[in-house]
């Protein structure tokens, strides 16, 4: 195998592997685990790592959350629209 057809198979291999669904892990639904984003959603400042750790790690639970009169106008913001962007975790049709 030539060189170029090895590091064309490599790169397909690591963009497959990349992108591989990952299993699902048991995510506790508690929206207080968004508190690092507050800020950010509230008054629109750029978003923390610890917010977009937090935002990736409770993706499973935002439909849950929109679907809560309590918490909808948050999720639905233009300011949580900014952060899910920034951070790439897309807000859910739910």
């Amino acid at each position: 195998m030539s060189s170029k057809v090895f590091l064309l198979v490599s790169v397909a291999l690591v963009l497959l592997l990349a992108h591989a669904p990952t299993p699902s892990v048991s995510v506790t639904c508690n929206p207080t685990e968004l508190s690092p984003c507050l800020n950010a959603i509230l008054y629109g400042s750029a978003p923390t790592g610890a917010c977009c750790g937090k935002l990736r790690e409770q993706k499973p639970c935002l439909c849950q959350y929109a679907k809560n009169p309590s918490y909808k106008g948050f999720i639905h913001s233009n300011n949580a629209r900014k952060v899910s962007g920034t951070c790439g975790v897309p807000l859910p049709n739910c």
